[in-house]
């Protein structure tokens, strides 16, 4: 997303969720940009609900909330990633205060109150920086790692994460079926990936999404694994294009 896309609509979108860093390329909106992205939504009246489930787990990039940018933006977070409480299903809502009210009239239809454990939980969650910061240094060991094995295996249209834990590869020099390729992967290898086309329905047939969010170990043994799997799908492909 970019100020000028959004200047560009025709007719404006009544709201834009802005998601950054964002799943599955980790890639981190510049404050700059983001700044310009407010700034259009003001101009054209549109609402801002920004996605921040991943703030905290970034490399080197900044990641403000968008409230410092903009008052009336919606914000959406969780303890599921950099609390690393997914399956606990807690997370929060700032709203403008005008917006509080038909926000909870809408949500209990879904839903009354998240579960005691899981608040319990979340509050011990906020006292364990030090072990979550860990958990950072991990992903950032493991997102080397796989950034520097990828390419040697021929992935090498790949998009850098700034944040998360993902990285999102283009394999369609093998495949133009990312869900068969999956499929075939994880039978393979035992290493599961996300098909693009759980993302993108547009060109998501040529991306895989790939999870570092585990121990260097794990990494270790999947690149391992991946690595013949690649070469002898790259062999073959090559052979099918010199046929």
């Amino acid at each position: 997303l970019t100020a000028k896309a959004l200047r560009d609509l025709d007719p404006a979108p009544q709201g834009v969720i802005v998601a950054s860093p964002a799943n599955p390329t980790g890639t981190v909106i510049a404050e700059d940009e983001l700044k310009a992205i407010v700034e259009v939504c003001r101009e054209r009246n549109i609402s801002i609900i920004s996605d921040e489930i991943y703030h905290g787990i970034t490399y080197g990039h900044d990641t403000p909330c968008m409230l410092q940018f903009d008052d009336k933006a919606m914000i959406v977070n969780s303890f599921s990633k950099y609390w690393s409480m997914a399956g606990w299903r807690l997370g929060w809502l700032i709203l403008p205060e005008e917006e509080v009210q038909q926000a909870r009239a809408r949500m209990g239809n879904m839903f009354l109150t998240p579960p005691t454990l899981s608040q319990f939980a979340g509050l011990a969650a906020m006292d364990c920086e030090e072990e979550l910061e860990a958990n950072i240094d991990v992903y950032r060991a493991n997102r080397e790692l796989m950034l520097k094995a990828l390419p040697a295996m021929g992935l090498r249209s790949i998009a850098p994460p700034d944040g998360a834990f993902y990285i999102y590869a283009d394999i369609g020099h093998l495949t133009n079926d990312s869900m068969a390729f999956c499929e075939t992967l994880v039978r393979e290898t035992g290493v599961a990936t996300a098909p693009g086309v759980d993302f993108d329905p547009v060109n998501g047939n040529r991306f895989i999404r790939f999870s570092f969010a585990v121990s260097t170990p794990e990494i270790e043994d999947a690149l391992a694994r991946l690595k013949p799997f690649f070469a002898a799908r790259t062999e073959a492909a090559q052979e099918q294009r010199n046929a």
